[in-house]
């Protein structure tokens, strides 16, 4: 009971400030993606056309997301404003709370009795990277979707079917489709079609429901590529911004996404599964056998962001798997080290430096040295790929006794196709 108390505490003293600071953010510039789901289910309830509205001006903001989505958001059409702000809040830490018990399983294990503590203290520090941050600010469904993958991938016992929290998730947002390959790709053949199933199910079961908001959705907000704003901007992270703010002929820029895109996919989905299998292989201690998985669950949500054609900041909630898998139990100096590097790299607003950084007024070294730091978020998720598909597994392999060295190392090489 007292472990609880101080848990709650010490996640108190960074939840509720950061909590009272976003509801108390001007009016027309708190938690403004809230308000588009909420928005959306008004339109919904009232029978208007769901994708044809945008928010109150000055964020003028549309709906983008499946019509499932929406549905799932009436909740709050029957809410008042202020309280569907609060529950949302409560809802973001709710969810933070279940990825950083599943994401750092290893150390809090290793706490004990401690562990109610341990967990208050781990998620007042992970809610502190921008990204996290990003989901109070706005209103974000960021780590609904991370806690959906991560809970349906690693629980040890699962009382639904394999697949169907993933399915739920790619029914509500598109981009956790990258979870249907690792699966596969992960030899949970059953899993991935339930995954399907479960996304498909949900889709007719709106379009039954909603069939012209589903038309629109899948033949023409989808396609609109203006939505979401734009591209160009600071806040959006993909690989595909990074080479838009070089501003190269369209061509150019696009040949040469559509090539780092094929290479990432294929080298972050090899370390996915290298990492997965090497978890499952049982030659590694419990602790390092599940920060594989994560690992690889991370690795698989940091594709989703790296790939996708736009990224905003608070799509890189992935980092809770990272920094768990990075940690693991506690004992790995260069691994916590590691952890708490990441963790502070994303604490600090980097992208925004480089802003200052890139007037044409400046010398073109600064220039160029002002555009890495402003896509620095993005290039960072990029090398978190090699560092938990390489780096990681080599530290894995110095923890692993000798007797089975050899046999992990020959898992955690097995080629990305093989059965």
């Amino acid at each position: 009971m007292l472990a609880a108390v101080a848990g709650l505490a010490a996640a108190a003293l960074v939840l509720v400030p950061m909590a009272v600071n976003w509801l108390t953010n001007p009016a027309d510039q708190r938690l403004v993606d809230l308000d588009v789901y909420r928005t959306a289910a008004i339109a919904l309830v009232h029978g208007e056309p769901i994708y044809g509205f945008v928010t109150e001006p000055p964020q003028l903001l549309p709906f983008t997301y499946p019509p499932f989505a929406a549905l799932l958001a009436v909740p709050l059409a029957w809410m008042s404003w202020p309280v569907a702000q609060v529950v949302m809040v409560l809802l973001i830490y709710g969810a933070l709370a279940l990825a950083v018990r599943y994401g750092f399983r290893p150390l809090l294990r290793r706490t004990g009795a401690w562990s109610p503590l341990a967990l208050g203290v781990l998620v007042a520090l992970m809610l502190c990277p921008m990204p996290m941050r990003d989901q109070i600010r706005f209103g974000q469904v960021d780590l609904f979707l991370v806690a959906l993958c991560v809970v349906d991938c690693a629980a040890p016992r699962a009382r639904w079917p394999r697949g169907l929290l993933v399915g739920l998730a790619l029914a509500v947002k598109l981009t956790p489709g990258v979870f249907l390959v690792y699966l596969l790709i992960t030899r949970r053949r059953e899993a991935a079609v339930n995954a399907l199933f479960t996304a498909a199910a949900a889709t007719l079961f709106t379009a039954s429901l909603l069939p012209w908001e589903s038309r629109d959705f899948w033949l023409g907000a989808l396609l609109e590529g203006d939505r979401v704003g734009s591209n160009y901007v600071t806040a959006n992270q993909a690989v595909r911004a990074v080479l838009l703010r070089m501003y190269w002929p369209d061509p150019v820029t696009t040949a040469v996404w559509a090539a780092a895109v094929a290479v990432l996919a294929w080298t972050g989905f090899r370390y996915a599964r290298r990492l997965s299998l090497l978890g499952a292989s049982g030659r590694l201690s419990p602790a390092d056998s599940w920060s594989a998985e994560q690992a690889g669950i991370a690795v698989t949500g940091l594709l989703a962001v790296i790939v996708s054609p736009v990224s905003w900041i608070h799509h890189l909630a992935w980092l809770v798997p990272v920094v768990g898998a990075l940690a693991g139990d506690g004992r790995n100096l260069r691994r916590c080290s590691a952890a708490a590097g990441v963790w502070l790299f994303y604490v600090l607003t980097i992208p925004w430096w480089g802003t200052s950084h890139i007037q044409s007024a400046k010398p073109l070294w600064e220039q160029a040295l002002g555009r890495i730091m402003q896509s620095s978020y993005g290039l960072g998720a990029v090398a978190l790929l090699f560092v938990l598909g390489s780096w990681l597994v080599s530290e894995m392999w110095r923890e692993t006794p000798a007797e089975h060295e050899d046999e992990a190392r020959t898992d955690a090489s097995m080629g990305m196709f093989t059965s």
